[in-house]
């Protein structure tokens, strides 16, 4: 940790804060940051019995971010966060390394909001967890490190890096339209990345302009 740059170590100790509160707090992060479907709120039942209404709220396109759904899921996020967090906001800087992150963060709820309410309008459910983040900064370690070589838990053969993001993205775009993996929002994450592909291309023009 004491190596990390700033960002990347506030935001896996913000994560793991977060996560340790769900343990204690019950539904109540859930219900209110957690990021639910646009539309009509509707009445559900909490744990403890009592109903709750709950629906879509702005802060939830951010706030989702910061819950996750089980101890495999927090793990995941925070290896890769940990893994590619900090080689890109060495290359990118603090201010722009932090604006990146949330515009992926807040890509992949958009996505995932407009999925469901085009393509799946009755379902209900919360979306949540770091992935959107994360596929963004997957992009951007692919874009910024083409050479680096990286291995996947499905194939743990080190290839380099913007062959594993295109062969990754690939999988999530089949899985997502295939409705293969039910309960991963397969298109957040494509959201994030795609989120951060524009941000990068609007720097790099920017920079070019500026030359």
């Amino acid at each position: 940790m004491q190596n990390l740059p700033p960002v990347t170590r506030a935001l896996l100790i913000a994560n793991v804060v977060v996560f340790a509160l769900q343990q204690f707090g019950g539904d109540y992060l859930l219900v209110h940051y957690a990021l639910w479907p646009l539309g009509d709120p509707q009445w559900l039942r909490m744990d403890n019995g009592n109903p709750v209404r709950v629906g879509f709220e702005l802060w939830q396109v951010v706030t989702y971010g910061f819950l996750h759904g089980g101890f495999a899921h927090i793990a995941f996020n925070m290896f890769a966060l940990w893994m590619f967090g900090g080689p890109v906001e060495n290359a990118l800087g603090t201010r722009r390394y932090t604006f990146y992150y949330f515009v992926c963060v807040i890509g992949a709820a958009c996505a995932q909001l407009v999925v469901i309410h085009f393509f799946k309008p009755g379902d209900f459910y919360p979306t949540l967890g770091a992935s959107g983040g994360i596929f963004g900064l997957l992009l951007a370690f692919a874009i910024i490190y083409p050479t680096a070589r990286i291995a996947l838990l499905f194939f743990p053969v080190p290839i380099p890096a913007p062959i594993a993001l295109i062969g990754y993205m690939l999988i999530e775009l089949v899985l997502g339209v295939t409705g293969t993996q039910e309960g991963v929002a397969h298109f957040a994450h494509l959201g994030g990345a795609a989120a951060g592909f524009v941000l990068l291309r609007f720097w790099r023009a920017q920079a070019l302009r500026q030359r």
